[in-house]
């Protein structure tokens, strides 16, 4: 057990200064790889038409945001408020800006914060405002053998991939490193 210990002890600060720098890096790949074209193209799915579609979002994007609200209002936007209007307009732009800002590296801690806010906000909109909470195909259970849940599950591990860019910086290949020096992590 001690040759066991004495290697372990040996290796342990090799592995992790490189986690230090891989980590973060193959984080943020993996987010472009796996996650960023689902944003955007939910992101497009919400913008209005022409080029004031960026804040002149879609009936669809209220529709998502605030189903119930637009149940309520006959799918009517100009029955709903100037939150109603806000809250989808930035939600829109941060499916575009917060990935771009995570995958180029710049803000990344922020981005990624940003988008652990964003994946809370959908999942508590998928269950309660789709009204989705009672079903276990959708919420799912940890510990159970089947990882293939929408929250519990899939959103979780996304989760925690965004949290590793908060904890350890975005890694050596960013803008973060370029303009604020190695100290930016």
């Amino acid at each position: 057990m001690t040759m066991i210990d004495t290697l372990q002890s040996r290796i342990a600060p090799t592995l992790d200064r490189g986690g230090d720098l891989l980590l973060p890096t193959l984080a943020r790949l993996i987010f472009a790889a796996t996650l960023a074209g689902y944003f955007w193209s939910s992101a497009l799915t919400k913008l209005g038409d022409g080029v004031l579609g960026l804040v002149q979002p879609s009936v669809g994007a209220y529709a998502q945001i605030f189903p119930r609200a637009m149940e309520a209002a006959g799918y009517d936007t100009s029955q709903l408020g100037v939150f109603h209007w806000a809250v989808v307009v930035a939600g829109t732009w941060a499916e575009f800006i917060l990935p771009a800002l995570i995958i180029i590296g710049l803000f990344t801690r922020l981005a990624s914060l940003g988008m652990i806010g964003f994946v809370v906000v959908q999942s508590m909109t998928d269950l309660y405002g789709h009204g989705s909470i009672g079903d276990p195909a959708v919420l799912g259970a940890w510990f159970d053998r089947d990882s293939a849940s929408l929250i519990l599950d899939q959103r979780s591990l996304w989760l925690i991939l965004l949290a590793v860019p908060i904890f350890k910086g975005a890694g050596p290949l960013s803008l973060d490193r370029v303009l604020f020096g190695p100290t930016a992590r």
